[in-house]
């Protein structure tokens, strides 16, 4: 994010060999020209020597490069404008003066300047928390166009439900066997949609706040979670199954078939905005439909491949 910030140079500048009195008058005599006059800041052959305060120069009557600061807290167009906010607060001044390379004076950011930049970092860090970045938010589009760039994805997701349905299908006679089974199916789907969209949201907003992000090491981490969270949910559900129904077979399908089923969720939902992003699609758009679906097929796939084979 490209941060404009205001320099004035309306300010008061002294001499190191300047008196105190002097600089009070100075300072009474061009009242109205000055956009600041919290400081009075010595040059000397437009290299930033010093600071003084107003409070200084009226506890003081010798000249000004007597009783000058001269570690002067400094900024340079080249630093990082979100830093000087912190700099004026950290060192409890009210304008931060701004020197070129070769120390030369350009001027002083005023106190309503960092008060603005301030404002700008805090939302700025509000947005990217949520997961809005504005190299991904589009405002222009009309709602024609985000329907046309919808569509298709939900169209996709009827067509990939369609082929669960008919994979479903596949294992009716182990189904109508041990009926038990199929009221677990919405558990499973619900556990694997739960956790997958967790991962999306998480992903895609990584994508908006650090575009450049390690793809590798994001999906190992999530891997990791994933399992940790199977683990941990699959033994639960297995329990409940097994102790439910009074069948320890059946809360060994679930727990398999859970923990492998999470994994799987995570994975495509983790994987499949990284992808879309890389063919040039929007990843918020274009994730949600099919990583769902292919999370309801896996799932519902390693479910009766699980049960098929205890059984």
């Amino acid at each position: 994010m490209v941060m404009e910030f205001r320099i004035t140079e309306r300010v008061p500048t002294a001499s190191p060999g300047m008196s105190s009195q002097d600089a009070l008058e100075m300072i009474r005599r061009k009242m109205g020209e000055y956009d600041t006059i919290d400081y009075v800041y010595i040059l000397d052959s437009d290299t930033l020597a010093g600071v003084v305060s107003i409070r200084e120069i009226l506890s003081h009557d010798e000249i000004l490069g007597d009783f000058m600061h001269r570690d002067i807290i400094c900024f340079t167009p080249e630093d990082d404008p979100f830093d000087i906010p912190y700099l004026a607060l950290s060192h409890g001044i009210k304008a931060i003066p701004v020197v070129d390379s070769g120390g030369r004076f350009r001027g002083v950011v005023p106190y309503d300047e960092i008060i603005r930049i301030l404002k700008v970092e805090a939302d700025r860090n509000m947005l990217h928390f949520g997961g809005v970045f504005h190299r991904v938010v589009d405002e222009k589009r009309s709602p024609g166009s985000m329907v046309k760039s919808r569509v298709p994805w939900l169209i996709i997701g009827v067509v990939g439900g369609t082929v669960t349905a008919s994979m479903i299908g596949r294992f009716e006679d182990l189904l109508s066997g041990f009926i038990a089974l199929a009221s677990f199916i919405p558990v499973m789907v619900y556990m694997s949609d739960a956790v997958g969209t967790q991962s999306e949201a998480l992903i895609i907003r990584e994508i908006a706040v650090d575009p450049s992000m390690n793809h590798l090491k994001y999906i190992k981490g999530e891997f990791l979670v994933a399992a940790a969270i199977g683990a941990l949910s699959s033994a639960f559900a297995g329990l409940m199954a097994g102790v439910t129904r009074m069948n320890p077979l059946l809360g060994l399908i679930v727990f398999v078939s859970m923990f492998f089923s999470i994994i799987a969720a995570v994975l495509i939902s983790t994987v499949s905005p990284l992808l879309f992003r890389r063919m040039g699609y929007d990843p918020a758009v274009a994730t949600g439909p099919l990583a769902t679906i292919l999370s309801d097929f896996t799932t519902t796939l390693i479910y009766l491949s699980v049960a098929s084979s205890l059984l």
